[in-house]
């Protein structure tokens, strides 16, 4: 039988990893890679059987993931984080995929809720996610926001999974904080460099693409307060990457 590991990267994740790992039940295994939580994700997720493997976030979520493709020998594997969950119905057709064993990598849609509500446009609308492949086609690069790479052809799955994206607001500023100093320096490394121009300017078109032209006012008064943070997050991002190149500079 072709086995299906379910891997969820993890840090402080005892509000969700319960669920997680439930929504995931139906897998031959679940491995927990989890990078040094204070609170009860590990026990948790033990309880639950899980396998639990624990790795610094040293080097970025890229390296991470090509970590926990180590700690399993199914033949495919799934990428699950902590905050989303596996329906009854993508369930059931991951499955028959696996049981297919085709060569193939699947993308899989995801209804993103934040604060509880679902959202259906702007930068949160639902999207599609590479999640599902045979295990020795995958790789993954970048320090955040990181890429799958497969080496087979793509195709969408039908059943959907659910997305918890934020229901805090500490939690989502100290992402916001943490994901903007990341940018910032991948930015640098690539070559790219900011000036008071993208400073001023990128944060306007920033705010209207994802309010205007993805139609993010359709989800009411939450669809405008996460636009004007997305122009708040890329004018962060660009301050951060100016201070740095300027210190740099000094050097």
């Amino acid at each position: 039988m072709v086995k299906l590991a379910v891997l969820i990267l993890t840090y402080n994740e005892e509000p969700h990893i319960e669920e997680c790992i439930n929504s995931a039940a139906f897998a031959d295994e679940i491995v927990v890679i989890d990078s040094g939580s204070t609170d009860r994700t590990e026990e948790i997720a033990t309880s639950l059987g899980a396998k639990i493997a624990v790795r610094p976030m040293a080097d970025g979520f890229a390296a991470q993931r090509n970590f926990a493709l180590t700690q399993t020998d199914a033949e495919w594997v799934m990428f699950l984080d902590a905050d989303e969950r596996i329906t009854p119905e993508l369930a059931a057709e991951m499955r028959a995929v696996v049981d297919k064993n085709e060569p193939l990598a699947y993308q899989i849609l995801r209804q993103n809720y934040v604060f509880h509500q679902r959202m259906k446009h702007g930068g949160f609308r639902p999207d599609f996610s590479l999640r599902l492949y045979p295990r020795n086609t995958i790789t993954w690069s970048g320090v955040v926001h990181e890429a799958a790479h497969v080496t087979i052809p793509i195709q969408k799955l039908k059943s959907v999974m659910i997305h918890y994206t934020y229901d805090d607001w500490t939690r989502y500023f100290n992402k916001f904080n943490n994901y903007t100093s990341l940018m910032a320096q991948k930015s640098w490394e690539q070559g790219k460099r900011s000036s008071l121009v993208h400073i001023t300017l990128r944060p306007w078109w920033a705010f209207i693409k994802v309010y205007i032209l993805q139609s993010g006012w359709r989800d009411g008064k939450l669809g405008f307060i996460m636009a004007v943070f997305h122009f708040f997050y890329t004018m962060t991002k660009y301050v951060k990457l100016y201070y740095y190149q300027e210190a740099w500079d000094k050097k």
